[in-house]
């Protein structure tokens, strides 16, 4: 049996980054998978907290002292936006799984709001930190 010749059809190229425009949601997806990766960062960081909790006093007057400098405070305001972003880019997809808000306009505004409510609610909870402590 004669082998079934190939159509000569010119078949099209997938299209690369290159070609999109960039939109919200192209860009909060990207974003979601940055802050999933950094959020592994942020649990050594909690991870190294409970050790020198466990390891004694020295131990944790240490890291203590470098949470509580400017730079550890940094760190740590980072790693609550990182969070925050992480957690309203999951609910905006837990959202998407019910086939809730998949036009366009709603599309767009969930993604903004991801960005826009992640840096408030880490503006919240360090304004509630700094005045509880």
């Amino acid at each position: 049996m004669a082998p079934t010749a190939r159509p000569t059809v010119a078949q099209p190229l997938s299209p690369h980054l290159q070609i999109y425009r960039w939109t919200w949601t192209m860009a909060m997806s990207v974003l979601h998978r940055v802050t999933g990766t950094a959020l592994y960062g942020g649990t050594a960081l909690v991870a190294i907290w409970l050790v020198a909790l466990a390891s004694g006093p020295a131990a944790y007057g240490w890291v203590a002292w470098f949470f509580g400098s400017w730079i550890g405070r940094i760190v740590l305001f980072g790693y609550t936006w990182i969070l925050m972003h992480h957690m309203l880019g999951g609910l905006r997809h837990f959202v998407w799984d019910f086939g809730v808000g998949l036009d366009r306009q709603t599309r767009m505004n969930l993604s903004r709001f991801t960005l826009i409510g992640s840096v408030a609610l880490t503006l919240v909870i360090w304004a509630a930190a700094l005045v509880l402590r």
